[in-house]
């Protein structure tokens, strides 16, 4: 009933997890929704113009737009998700040890971590990414290694107010085991903050990832990924316009959704909220 309740009471965020559900259902059925094969071309019909049998046109090779950003869905969402989830564990594991452990182990973690900050993302994120090569693989490794520092950070300063609580302090006392410690009173309690972070960083390494595969250190043909497309259909820009404009409207579509998701899942579930 509670769960219900949150949506009662929330009518926006019931209506942009309806959204956000819509766009993992087509992620996931992407196959079986796409009109054609999006990666099955046809030489007759290149560069055709959106028609009643290609809504939303072809490309240079004859394939059907339409099916290949419905495909692509299922590739970035599939991309943006492992980077934030990665992200969002190595964070929470060694920002938990650092703000409850102290000491030694705090200090290495952290100036790793601030080395890590101390660079430009996405400049960073470019030069892995070209240094191990452009695939999907090497993207979600390229990102993940330059966006878990901040989850660190932030885990940490919530873990340093958590533990100095008296009921630490009493578990302490009492024989609890560290471990029981960490799992029963420390990660809860920063659990909310790391999934409202998370959640609100789809868009952004939606954004990301796009953008890696439009400079062409992310995810390589034929694979039907929203940023390839771009950088395939920029130089018909003229001719096939098509090529960039659908792409970039599932690109801005998408991350405003999660966007939007995000903020409203942090006005639900943000503890420091009142009442």
């Amino acid at each position: 009933m509670k769960f219900f309740a949150v949506f009662r009471e929330n009518k926006l965020f019931g209506l942009y997890t309806v959204l956000v559900l819509l766009v993992l259902f087509v992620a996931i059925f992407g196959g079986a929704l796409a009109p054609q094969d999006p990666y099955v071309g046809n030489m007759k019909q290149v560069f055709q113009s959106p028609s009643a049998e290609h809504l939303l046109g072809t490309d240079k090779l004859g394939r059907d737009t339409l099916s290949r950003i419905i495909c692509g869905t299922q590739v970035s969402l599939f991309m943006t998700i492992c980077v934030v989830a990665l992200m969002s564990i190595l964070g929470a594991v060694i920002g938990i040890a650092s703000g409850y452990f102290g000491g030694r182990i705090e200090m290495v973690l952290m100036r790793i971590a601030d080395m890590m900050l101390s660079f430009p993302g996405v400049v960073l994120a470019i030069a892995i990414a070209g240094i191990l090569g452009g695939n999907v693989i090497n993207t979600i490794a390229a990102l993940f290694v330059v966006g878990w520092a901040k989850y660190a950070r932030l885990v940490r300063s919530l873990v340093i107010k958590i533990r100095q609580q008296d009921y630490i302090a009493a578990a302490r006392l009492s024989g609890t085991k560290t471990h029981r410690i960490l799992l029963r009173h420390i990660l809860p309690n920063v659990l909310p903050i790391i999934v409202i972070t998370g959640a609100m960083d789809i868009g952004t390494m939606m954004m990301e990832i796009a953008g890696l595969s439009f400079l062409g250190f992310g995810a390589q043909p034929p694979t039907p990924e929203w940023g390839l497309m771009l950088n395939e259909g920029r130089q018909y820009i003229q001719t096939a316009p098509w090529l960039m404009v659908y792409p970039g409207i599932a690109i801005f579509l998408v991350v405003a959704i999660f966007n939007l998701w995000g903020d409203s899942l942090r006005d639900v579930l943000d503890p420091r909220k009142d009442g």
